[in-house]
């Protein structure tokens, strides 16, 4: 997850991001009927970048894998439902979104574990 937000601020910061925004926003998740788009598209840079430095942590575990798992939920079933199951799909399948959905659920409800930052600070 962090790697495909950091592709997103290496772009956000080569276009300006309020130029970024606009272009996810429309090419992205209007075009889907995703809506509102542009403040859907500064939560989505948000959630996979800050959300995951933030589970990588462990630190907010629980909200940002939660953010995340919502996030994956409708990139799961609104952009890659249609496309079929598996990775030879055309455009990807939903299965892959769906798996890391599901990881992302579990770490929601279980939280950071032993060694996160959340046990640690209490």
């Amino acid at each position: 997850m962090l790697v495909h937000g950091m592709v997103k601020t290496m772009a956000a910061t080569d276009k300006g991001v309020a130029a970024w925004a606009t272009g996810f926003a429309a090419g992205g998740l209007a075009r889907r009927g995703i809506e509102p788009a542009l403040p859907l598209a500064y939560a989505v840079l948000a959630i996979e970048t800050i959300g995951a430095l933030l589970i990588i942590l462990g630190l907010f575990t629980r909200l940002a894998a939660a953010a995340a798992a919502i996030e994956f939920a409708v990139i799961t079933f609104v952009a890659h439902w249609g496309n079929g199951f598996g990775f030879s799909s055309s455009g990807g399948g939903w299965e892959y979104p769906l798996f890391w959905g599901l990881i992302l659920f579990a770490i929601a409800l279980r939280g950071g574990g032993p060694y996160s930052l959340d046990r640690k600070l209490g």
